[in-house]
Order: structure tokens, then C-alpha cells, then sequence
């Protein structure tokens, strides 16, 4: 698509379930991207298949992309390469990599960029004034040390360690440094067959009547709000009595609890990926964690609670949960461990409603490979952690050594 970018312009983009970019018709090799999440950013390529990224559209005008285009246009047209010249300017410290460097690629190509930037950073706030090059082996083996010592999991630390890795391995690619220095770094151990934690029978019930009583609260106070506001001659707020849900959280639950969708590709599930005539839901490849594409069927209560929420949402073409600022919720942390608080669950994580739906299809005698297929695992041995939940298989093998 070619246009005239401009102020204007920019207001009026709407994002699409995938990033497309807007060229501009003024400069030639002025573009701007558009993400799902409604992150653009100005990029000038300045010879085929070879791009810069200049800066982000909320902090950017127009003109100013525009003027920085021209100066790598100019380089170019001198003779000079442009990122070459970047690199050379830049104090090589972690913290400088990532913000100049990394972080504008991540918003372009991962999916939890905003988390993985900031669990980079919080992670290893003592490397980041170190150079790359200086991120020796024996540093981050101190650090994983000292991080399983304060009582960290090796599962966790191996995240963070994946992050760093990710990260310097760019760097080397991108010919900030000759080779990733913590590319041998081997990963902690983890049983990766230890038990998952999924709710009890009793600890659903109290999840499901916590979240009712947490709809309760919120549509008396709204019924509160409105007859102050009608004591005193005032607009009333919407009657949440006569919606299904009084916000988003209820219904969050209940679909991941009954598709077992990561939180990730719940927060940026579009309505365009479902279709109830069917009924199933599409994870695309480019939101999963897998990167594959896979189809989740809907069963009556999803997809009635699906088709409730629908009802009541002022916006059926974009995210099915968006935030105020019609972007994926970046977490609901707040409102979740309020009722796990009030239902008396301890020690239960968002991810753990994934967990909780595949161990009920496990222990509904579904086999381990259909299980896989509906959590989009790529190694079945992460559905192997739910395979001592059907002890009646192993039972029937070690069986058959009896005559």
C-alpha cells in the first residue's frame, strides 16, 4: 500500500491480525509498519532487503521519520552503509544493544516483546552497562548461582537465560561482536515430568463462585454509581444487569479454562479467528509460542460464553479482550489474584487454567497425543507431564506380565 504518511494517516490506521506496511508516496524507501498490537514504527530501506529501523510512530512525527530517512538515504548515496555506521557510534553495553538495537526488532518479530524486553532487563540489571563482549561464561554462571540460591527455579532461570542468549545471539548476527559469548552456556537441568499444578473439583467450584461474587460487587456498585448519579439529574452508566458479563475477567477464565489457550494467544485472539459455525477457534502460527498453526474446537460452554461476551462487546471486528486502549490486556494480575484470594487458592498461576484443562482431558481418558495437539505443544514430552494422570494405561502393560 502506498500513501502519503502523514499525521492524519496515522489516526485513522486500524491494525489487521498481521503486520503491513504503509510505503510512503513523498519519499521513496520510507515505510511504516503496522503490528496486530497497533505498534507502528518508521522504517527506511535503503537498498533491497536491506532496512533500518528509525524509530517508533508514537515517538516520531512524520516529518522528523522522514528527515532521518533522508540522512540514511544520503549515506547510501555517499558510499557509505548506514547500520555499519550506527554500530560504530554506539557504546556497545548490553543495556545500549537492547535499547537501540534489540528492542526494535523484538517489537517486529516476537509476539511478548514488552515481556521479554522487561524480564531482560530486570533479569540482568548488572550486566547492562557491562560491553557484549565482556558477558563472559563464568558471569552468568555467578548469576545463575546466586539466582537459584535465593530460591529462583531452574525452569525460570533457563527463561532468563534463553532471553539473554536470544539476545546476544543477534548481536553476533547483526556484527556486533564476532560470536555470542554465552552461546555454550548449557541450560539448568529440570524434571520436566514434575507434577503440574491444575485445580481440584473443590478448588473449581470456589474459583467459579469467587468470580461470580466478584461480578456481584461490580454490578452493585455500578447500580450505587447510578442512583447518585440519578439523585442528582446525572447521565446513567450502562445497566451492567441487563450484559452477561460485568467485565472482561469472567469470561477470560471460562474460555481458558475450556481451550486451554495460553494467555498470550488469549490476549490477542481476534474474532476473526473464530468461527461458531463450526464451532472451533484458530490460533495462527504467528501468535502461538510454537509458531504452528493450530484449531481448537469450542465446546457449549465457550462458545456460549463466547458468543455472550460478543454481544455485549462494542467492538466484534478486532481483539475479542481488549484493554481500555482497544490493545491485548498485558496481564490482569490485580483482578486475578483478587479472587484467587477470595476463593482461597494458593499457589496457582494464570498458566496453571492450561494445566487444569489438560489434565481434565487426560483424566477424561483422552489420549496424550490429542492432548498435544489441542495445547500446540511442537516436543510431546511437555504432554508427557500429564501422562501419570492416566494410571490406568501403565496399569494394563504392567498387567500383561501376569499368566
Amino acid at each position: 500500500m502506498r500513501a502519503t504518511i502523514s499525521q492524519n494517516l496515522i489516526k485513522t490506521i486500524k491494525p489487521d491480525s498481521r503486520p503491513f506496511e504503509i510505503r510512503d508516496d513523498r519519499l521513496k524507501g520510507l515505510l511504516l509498519r503496522v503490528q496486530p498490537s497497533g505498534v507502528m514504527s518508521y522504517y527506511v530501506e535503503y537498498a533491497r532487503g536491506k532496512r533500518m529501523c528509525l524509530g517508533r510512530a508514537d515517538v516520531l512525527d512524520p516529518a522528523d521519520a522522514r528527515e532521518k530517512a533522508k540522512g540514511v538515504l544520503k549515506q547510501v548515496y555517499d558510499g557509505k552503509d548506514p547500520v555499519a555506521a550506527a554500530k560504530l557510534g554506539k557504546a556497545h553495553t548490553l543495556e545500549g544493544f537492547i535499547d537501540d538495537e534489540y528492542q526494535p526488532w523484538a517489537e517486529a518479530n516476537i509476539r511478548t516483546h514488552k515481556t521479554t524486553v522487561r524480564r531482560l532487563k530486570a533479569s540482568f540489571a548488572g550486566f547492562m552497562k557491562l560491553r557484549l563482549a565482556d558477558i563472559e561464561p563464568v558471569l552468568v554462571e555467578r548469576w545463575r548461582a546466586d539466582r537459584l540460591k535465593a530460591g529462583a527455579k531452574p525452569s525460570t532461570v533457563n527463561r532468563d537465560l534463553d532471553d539473554l542468549k536470544s539476545s546476544l545471539a543477534k548481536a553476533a548476527e547483526w556484527g556486533f561482536i564476532e560470536a555470542s559469548p554465552v552461546a555454550k552456556v548449557a541450560r539448568s537441568r529440570v524434571d520436566d515430568r514434575a507434577t503440574v499444578r491444575y485445580l481440584s473439583d473443590k478448588e473449581k467450584t470456589a474459583l467459579l463462585s469467587a468470580l461470580e461474587a466478584r461480578e456481584e460487587r461490580i454490578r452493585s456498585e455500578r447500580d450505587s454509581a447510578n442512583r447518585w448519579r440519578a439523585e442528582r439529574g446525572r447521565n446513567l452508566l450502562p445497566n451492567l444487569r441487563a450484559i452477561a458479563f460485568a467485565d472482561h475477567l469472567k469470561p477470560m477464565v471460562l474460555v481458558s479454562l475450556h481451550t486451554g489457550l495460553r494467555y498470550g494467544e488469549l490476549a490477542n485472539l481476534t474474532w476473526g479467528d473464530i468461527d461458531f459455525s463450526i464451532p472451533q477457534l484458530t490460533v495462527h502460527g504467528f501468535k502461538a509460542k510454537s509458531k504452528r498453526t493450530r484449531h481448537v474446537p469450542l465446546n457449549d460452554l465457550a462458545s456460549e460464553t463466547l458468543k455472550k461476551w460478543r454481544a455485549q462487546a462494542e467492538e466484534t471486528r478486532g481483539l475479542v479482550f481488549p484493554n481500555r486502549d482497544g490493545e491485548p490486556f498485558d496481564n490482569v494480575r490485580t483482578s486475578w489474584e483478587g479472587v484467587l484470594k477470595k476463593a482461597e487458592i494458593i499457589k496457582f498461576r494464570w498458566h496453571d487454567l492450561r494445566h487444569t484443562f489438560a489434565s481434565q482431558l487426560v483424566m477424561a481418558g483422552v489420549d496424550l497425543n490429542t492432548v498435544r495437539e489441542l495445547l500446540g505443544h511442537s516436543d510431546y514430552q511437555m504432554t508427557l507431564r500429564y501422562a501419570h494422570l492416566a494410571p490406568e494405561h501403565k496399569a494394563a502393560a504392567v498387567a500383561r506380565l501376569v499368566v
